[in-house]
């Protein structure tokens, strides 16, 4: 039966709608042949029946059903739906691969479709323009290789899957998907969300390790070059920006708030990643977690809602299904629904014209170089073109599993040694019977660290209530029922007020000042809140976005992770600050010039990210903050 269902599909692959799709850990393909229905939103997903599932193209411009924004390029949201329980069915590997087709597929006018010196103008725009003006952290920003083949689409994504089985490894996925205009073939390296018996999990992976042609005597040159990779800061810090975004994500969909484990690697035939696990429990519909999930910061960038608006500003077009997600949907032996969803990175796109497009970004930091970060996505982009045998392959003549050098797993636990433990272990509530039950009002300013404040705010025994900046008015923050008011960060220029959500937040925490009622402020609200106080806010010269920092607030050392770009400068020696009639004591940074805390009778602040992973001291930090701002 499982392979008459691979028979029918071979007999006319362009003729009906069909997906091949291998899973991590599995000895067995899965095989879907069945009808095709185009959706407007997630909710709308049908549920799978039993022994068939549903699978769903979302393409990125799905992105906009959480308001972010997006170029809409039309590219549907998708479902292949087995007509019935036959038309699904698993295949042993070696099977699949024997009845695959394997003659040549011809390609043609191979060119990208932006210019090597346009993509490295661009890149350098979005480090100057948009980190240097605080509006993130990071940014991906991608480009295309376009080409064109004669072949019937669906054949040719057949015979570029069986090479992709044979040749490649460490795949989540490896697939060919076929529908009407839309062709699919890949092999993703990242989980993006996985559903299953109330729990959770994302896969966040940043990093990429290219594995050196020569190995070098005795494998020197491997050894060498991957120890320096493992330990490079860069690539570290990239990886603990994801982590953050991603927890966030966490945060909002799992009552727990979440749990990293890791890093790990994950080694493929030629590139190597470093990842982390996370993982929580959730008694979301499936649909909510993937909404909720739109898109991963690896392929988007973070704070997630502005990268979204930066793509669009600085990308010409839309991103068909990069960056968006395959989700298989099926159900458990209890009838409960489950959600299995990667990434749709190292993926060829076929049209019914025969065009191909290949999508690879890179990910822009504060210290990226403009001619490098155009270089990686050149080999990414040419990387996915060579795992579908489209360009030679280059023969590494070695296969060493890299996680087992000596060192390398001491260097990758190493990492976690700076990281907060909060996030690290189980959380187990502890409540503090002087904040217990307190009723907390966390403004969101359109970053979602607010969601993983509010979940440390809960772990110490008081109630959070997340509501959007747009959606809080002054009346709401002086309405006493709310102990204390915490308006959170964001992106931006905090001295910009034609900004509606600079001036929203001026007023929100004027008001709350006005009425003497306690306040804790948070990076942007912070900046917005010192310039308040009289303070100078200034632009650093090299933004700290995803940077742990030692930082003395008020006599206690404390290592924060800081996401900036913008500070407020100390006063003069000797002079007073206050804020509403209410004296400050001013917590400095030296060697940054720079405020990173204020407090006063009711009121609290901080510069850095009490909620990140990068924060060793986060959790005892934020408890003091929150003490002093309620009891003064």
């Amino acid at each position: 039966m499982p392979q008459r269902l691979l028979d029918q599909i071979l007999a006319d692959p362009s003729g009906q709608s069909w997906a091949v799709l291998l899973r991590e850990g599995r000895a067995e393909a899965e095989v879907i042949v069945g009808e095709v229905v185009d959706l407007e939103l997630l909710r709308d997903l049908p549920r799978p029946l039993t022994g068939a599932p549903v699978l769903a193209l979302v393409p990125y411009r799905q992105i906009t059903e959480r308001g972010f924004d997006a170029h809409d390029d039309g590219t549907p949201l998708r479902v292949l739906r087995p007509t019935d329980a036959t038309a699904y069915r698993t295949i042993p590997v070696a099977d699949l691969v024997a009845a695959l087709p394997t003659a040549t597929v011809a390609v043609t006018d191979e060119r990208f479709s932006v210019s090597d010196e346009d993509y490295e103008a661009t890149v350098a725009r979005v480090i100057e323009e948009e980190i240097g003006n605080g509006e993130g952290a990071n940014f991906v920003i991608r480009r295309d290789v376009v080409a064109r083949t004669d072949a019937d689409p669906a054949t040719a994504a057949l015979t570029w899957l069986r090479t992709l089985l044979t040749d490649e490894r460490g795949a989540y996925w490896t697939f060919a998907v076929h529908t009407p205009g839309h062709t699919l073939v890949g092999a993703t390296p990242e989980r993006h969300v996985s559903v299953r018996d109330g729990r959770v999990w994302m896969n966040p992976i940043s990093g990429t390790f290219r594995h050196p042609q020569d190995p070098g005597p005795e494998g020197a040159v491997l050894r060498e070059s991957f120890a320096s990779f493992i330990r490079d800061t860069k690539e570290t810090e990239e990886l603990f920006m994801v982590v953050d975004e991603e927890m966030k994500m966490m945060a909002q969909i799992c009552s727990d708030g979440g749990r990293i484990t890791g890093p790990s690697l994950k080694q493929m035939a030629h590139l190597t990643h470093t990842e982390y696990l996370l993982d929580g429990s959730s008694e979301s519909d499936v649909r909510d977690v993937l909404r909720a999930t739109m898109f991963a910061p690896t392929v988007t960038g973070s704070p997630m809602e502005n990268a979204c608006t930066v793509i669009q500003r600085h990308e010409p077009d839309g991103r068909g299904y990069y960056s968006g997600v395959l989700a298989l949907l099926d159900l458990d032996e209890e009838g409960g629904e489950r959600l299995d969803a990667p990434i749709l990175i190292r993926t060829a796109h076929v049209d019914d014209a025969g065009t191909i497009t290949v999508s690879a970004g890179a990910t822009l930091v504060r210290h990226s170089d403009p001619r490098s970060e155009g270089a990686e996505t050149s080999a990414k982009a040419r990387g996915v073109l060579a795992a579908l045998g489209l360009r030679p392959r280059r023969e590494l003549g070695y296969d060493v599993q890299l996680a087992l050098l000596p060192g390398v797993a001491e260097d990758l636990a190493a990492r976690n040694e700076t990281l907060s433990p909060f996030w690290l272990a189980p959380q187990e509530s502890r409540p503090d019977p002087l904040l217990a039950g307190r009723r907390v009002l966390v403004v969101d300013a359109e970053d979602t660290w607010t969601q993983m404040l509010a979940h440390m705010v809960r772990h110490v025994g008081m109630a959070a209530e997340v509501r959007r900046w747009e959606g809080v008015s002054p009346a709401d923050v002086v309405d006493p029922a709310w102990d204390l008011v915490l308006c959170g960060p964001g992106p931006g220029d905090p001295t910009d007020l034609s900004d509606p959500r600079i001036a929203r937040l001026r007023d929100l925490l004027a008001a709350r000042l006005d009425a003497g009622l306690p306040l804790l402020a948070v990076c942007l609200s912070h900046q917005v809140l010192a310039a308040m106080a009289g303070l100078e806010i200034a632009k650093l010269d090299r933004p700290n976005q995803g940077v742990q920092i030692p930082v003395d607030l008020w006599g206690t050392v404390r290592r924060i992770g800081f996401y900036n770009t913008f500070v407020a400068r100390p006063p003069a020696p000797g002079t007073q600050v206050s804020v509403a009639g209410r004296p400050l004591e001013v917590a400095v940074h030296a060697p940054h010039d720079a405020v990173v805390g204020l407090r006063g009778p009711g009121l609290a602040t901080i510069q850095g990210h009490a909620e990140s992973v990068l924060s060793r001291d986060g959790l005892v930090a934020l408890h003091g903050l929150l003490s002093h701002a309620v009891h003064g």
